[in-house]
């Protein structure tokens, strides 16, 4: 996903806004508590994609005295913020409400209109988690899903892939909970479709929250770069030996430090000349490497 076109998030808002409406209306008319937990839930993504927007507009931002770096990384912060809300207004809430529900044991009205609202967010949130899967597959093609899971470094569209993948889950949960409680008149069911719909997102937030974190902390680039990246300093005829070699991921860019043994110049001034053309060349090879720190050095005996 390029940094200037954020469509997956863009997809995932319009989706969760139209799913939102929807569901509140069906729980409102119906009474159901799936339903009122599903509509906090869709209400909580709206929330959470506008964050993710904000936060990539924020990471734009160029560098500075104070953030010498710019903020590339400030993404991730707000990524960690979306995981968290996913956990206590999406997961905790429904939840609670589900407990509710299952203490004070409301009819459920209308169950067919829950049902029909429920099959309409199917629709939509698949067509969400479609536009996110298209653009990890445009970047990512021969990935499958939990590995990018696992190694990817683009926080904003983890948090949506896992926001639609807890969505879909839930929804059908919530369909079943429904469904149970219009065929057996007891509201018993639809409390805990709540329940569960919560415990599911509480789930996902976690595993989102623990990757990300490992973002914020600093995560070197991807395994495929990093050894593309070694690999052509390795190729280089100016290069004797690459002696070490470190790599931080930096939002949507990359920094690249390296110690490296150098072939045998005539001079100081020419091996700085061809160190010069080694970084040149390393971010015309790797767009995402925006900084080369290159050191020339011996391998210690």
């Amino acid at each position: 996903m390029k940094e200037e076109s954020p469509k997956a998030i863009i997809y995932a808002l319009a989706a969760n806004l139209g799913i939102a409406v929807c569901k509140f209306a069906a729980a409102s008319f119906t009474g159901s508590g799936s339903m009122f937990a599903e509509a906090i839930h869709s209400t909580a993504d709206c929330g959470n994609q506008l964050l993710l927007l904000f936060g990539l507009r924020q990471a734009r931002r160029p560098a500075s005295p104070l953030h010498p770096m710019g903020g590339g990384r400030e993404i991730n912060f707000y990524s960690l913020l979306v995981a968290l809300l996913l956990f206590f207004v999406g997961g905790a809430f429904s939840v609670y409400e589900g407990v509710h529900r299952l203490i004070a044991r409301e009819p459920l009205q209308y169950a067919y209109v829950a049902l029909v609202v429920l099959g309409v967010s199917v629709v939509l949130e698949s067509l969400s988690l479609w536009g996110a899967v298209k653009e990890i597959r445009r970047v990512h093609p021969d990935k499958s899903m939990w590995r990018w899971f696992r190694e990817t470094r683009e926080s904003e569209l983890l948090v949506v892939a896992g926001e639609d993948i807890a969505a879909l889950m839930g929804l059908a949960m919530a369909f079943t909970a429904v469904l149970l409680t219009l065929v057996t008149g007891n509201p018993v069911y639809d409390a805990l479709g709540s329940i569960a719909v919560g415990l599911l997102l509480m789930v996902i937030a976690w595993l989102v929250a623990r990757e990300v974190k490992s973002m914020i902390v600093g995560e070197s680039a991807s395994p495929e770069v990093r050894r593309a990246i070694e690999a052509h300093l390795r190729a280089r005829s100016e290069i004797r030996s690459v002696i070490n070699m470190i790599t931080l991921q930096w939002g949507r860019h990359v920094v690249v430090a390296v110690q490296a043994e150098m072939i045998d110049y005539a001079s100081g001034r020419a091996m700085v000349a061809a160190i010069n053309i080694i970084e040149a060349d390393l971010q015309a090879a790797f767009p995402q490497v925006r900084w080369v720190f290159f050191e020339p050095d011996v391998p210690r005996v």
